[in-house]
């Protein structure tokens, strides 16, 4: 398989998967405000609104979830943190916003495992 085709299903694989993590994420009431907002800092991959907390989800996929949860480097994190603290700063609370960072992985078998306040560093 040639690169572009590659990096195509990659992409369609991604969008799957978040598809995924969203629909379980709205079956707990969670209201879905943006899907990949980009920031100067990074791209998010999911945004919710749970009553007046906001949650950022970094969606990973993977044959298993121990895989899928690697994926999740120290950078990335930081990029993560960043991107979160650029968005929040488009709120109305600003840095005082109640948030968390959650990450959501999606297995081989299509199965949805999320770690709410998966990764901290705001």
């Amino acid at each position: 398989m040639n690169k572009q085709k590659t990096g195509r299903l990659a992409y369609l694989s991604g969008q799957s998967a978040e598809s995924q993590v969203a629909q379980d994420y709205e079956r707990r009431g969670h209201t879905l405000a943006e899907g990949r907002w980009r920031g100067k800092a990074g791209e998010i991959d999911l945004i919710f609104k749970a009553g007046s907390e906001i949650v950022f989800v970094e969606v990973k996929k993977a044959r298993s979830f121990s895989a899928a949860s690697e994926r999740i480097s120290p950078r990335q994190q930081q990029r993560i943190c960043l991107a979160a603290e650029e968005y929040l700063g488009t709120q109305p609370q600003g840095l005082l916003t109640p948030m968390r960072v959650d990450a959501a992985f999606v297995n081989g078998f299509g199965e949805v495992r999320i770690i709410e306040n998966a990764i901290t560093g705001i």
